[in-house]
């Protein structure tokens, strides 16, 4: 599924394409792929309003048009293609808008999981799926009060924390692994149990690895491409996700692959030793 590097990567390609574009026309192929309002009512707003910028907040890819704010979730495959309004649809485009009555911007997504929302420009913030979700990697905010905090309750293994939307934005299964990995901290320690030097450490190298994975384009993993022809290339970085009996490139031990929370979970046992607190 594409996190957070991966999402500001398309917004940059879609900031490229349709920013001041006006949408003229929208069919929807695939009923539940809009969460909100209904089809009908989704089709009729969107239509003859202008795309006036695009931003990502989390995992979420925000398009604000004239009186709308268009949330896109990309989920495991989603992905934007641009056509001429001559060529034929593919069937696993589900949402296809027309821009300025000359091209197609088509929302593909083979395993229908994508999500659309239509929001009242003035409220989209104060309601969900944005209103729960926890700082950016880069928010001021973000300190290490605010994470022991968090984390203070929680008994389920940091790598389940850090994948809660609500505590940090943006963090999926890869990234989570790079950032414990380079932090030192063994996935499976309860997050309640870490130090303020250890959530110190989380933010600084949650900052890292993904400022590291933006610049790179995000990571290419199974069908995730940014664009066509474009791939990530974070991948070639990666340290231990995805990276089961290879040597650790800090201490030469094997890096494992456990279950943590029902996720693949790639860690060094020797540099991630887990420190039982008493």
């Amino acid at each position: 599924m594409p996190e957070k590097p991966e999402v500001v990567t398309v917004v940059k390609v879609l900031q490229k394409h349709i920013v001041g574009k006006t949408i003229t026309d929208c069919k929807v192929y695939w009923d539940r792929m809009i969460e909100t309002p209904s089809v009908n009512n989704f089709i009729e707003q969107i239509k003859n309003q202008t795309i006036e910028s695009i931003h990502s907040r989390g995992k979420w890819i925000v398009i604000t048009l004239t009186k709308n704010v268009l949330l896109i979730h990309l989920r495991m495959e989603g992905k934007f293609f641009f056509r001429e309004t001559t060529v034929p649809r593919n069937k696993h485009e589900h949402v296809v808008f027309t821009l300025d009555q000359k091209e197609e911007m088509r929302f593909s997504d083979v395993r229908k999981f994508g999500k659309m929302l239509l929001l009242d420009k003035t409220t989209y913030t104060k309601q969900e799926p944005l209103l729960s979700l926890g700082y950016e990697y880069d928010d001021p905010r973000l300190t290490t009060d605010y994470l022991k905090e968090r984390f203070a309750s929680r008994k389920v293994p940091i790598k389940t924390a850090l994948l809660d939307q609500s505590i940090i934005a943006g963090i999926g299964n890869i990234y989570d692994d790079e950032i414990l990995f380079l932090s030192k901290i063994s996935p499976l320690k309860e997050a309640k149990q870490l130090s303020k030097k250890d959530c110190q450490s989380i933010i600084d190298n949650t900052k890292l690895v993904l400022e590291k994975a933006i610049a790179l384009g995000g990571t290419t993993i199974r069908s995730y491409t940014s664009e066509e022809g474009v791939h990530g290339r974070f991948q070639n970085s990666l340290l231990v996700h995805g990276k089961e009996n290879a040597s650790c490139p800090v201490c030469k031990s094997t890096i494992i692959k456990i279950k943590v929370g029902g996720r693949g979970t790639y860690y060094c046992p020797t540099c991630q030793k887990l420190h039982l607190r008493k």
